[in-house]
């Protein structure tokens, strides 16, 4: 038995007539609720990780943040072992994370650069171990960085050390013997900003025109699951920048 997590799922079964299976890592979150609506509407079959229950996903993992990362990426593995059975997985997208400021002068700064690297690097790399064991050959992980993570982010400390860190895991699961599958393909995105509800809330005066839309990023996910020749080169980190709501994205 394991009191940590939940599982909840709509069918047991898979239906032979699903497109695909994508795992996404922060699915009840602004951005993976979009992408798993997105790839349910290309009938793929998803599965949910978060703190909470995507009830619109075929399957939903739910993680005890009271857990250690140890104990986490335990659990996970063995909750995704039950749940997926023999099937592998097309594509894992993590993008889980969040933001904190502070300098080192800031009292929060160590609270928060914790905060940072339980957000976005347990999740990277308990995704990473996902890929090792569920990730079909040939198939693709997408992480997530930040566009300000390529420099110095002097007023984010504790944020741009865990966006490098999993810029740096993107680039260590390209490599020969990170133990992904033969084939499998390892990307980051890094955003400049992303047009979430949140952002909105906390930034309205901003230039939205400016912010990448998450539809454009679910539907890039989407191209680079089931286009293997469209894909960027593994290890890739992509940073997308958007202008009057026209998005480039160019590798950096």
């Amino acid at each position: 038995m394991v009191s940590a997590l939940a599982v909840t799922q709509s069918y047991r079964l898979y239906s032979t007539m699903a497109a695909g299976r994508v795992l996404v890592y922060g699915g009840k979150g602004a951005l993976g609720s979009v992408i798993v609506d997105y790839f349910k509407a290309k009938q793929f079959w998803t599965v949910s990780v978060d703190l909470r229950e995507n009830e619109k996903a075929d399957a939903s993992v739910v993680v005890d943040p009271a857990k250690t990362w140890e104990q986490q990426e335990h659990d996970i593995l063995a909750l995704l072992k039950t749940t997926l059975e023999a099937e592998k997985l097309d594509a894992i997208f993590c993008v889980a994370g969040g933001w904190a400021g502070g300098s080192a002068a800031s009292v929060d700064m160590i609270k928060n650069a914790d905060l940072m690297w339980k957000q976005s690097v347990w999740s990277s790399a308990i995704s990473a171990r996902i890929a090792a064991e569920h990730l079909k050959e040939g198939g693709i992980i997408q992480l997530t960085g930040a566009a300000p993570a390529v420099a110095g982010t002097p007023g984010m400390i504790g944020y741009g050390m865990a966006k490098a860190a999993v810029q740096q895991l993107t680039k260590s699961l390209a490599a020969k013997g990170s133990g992904l599958p033969e084939g499998a393909c390892s990307l980051a995105i890094l955003p400049v900003t992303l047009d979430t509800p949140m952002n909105r809330k906390w930034m309205p005066k901003a230039d939205f025109g400016t912010w990448t839309t998450l539809e454009y990023v679910a539907e890039s996910l989407h191209k680079w699951t089931t286009d293997v020749n469209g894909r960027p080169e593994s290890g890739s980190l992509l940073k997308l920048e958007t202008t009057e709501g026209n998005t480039i994205v160019t590798k950096v």
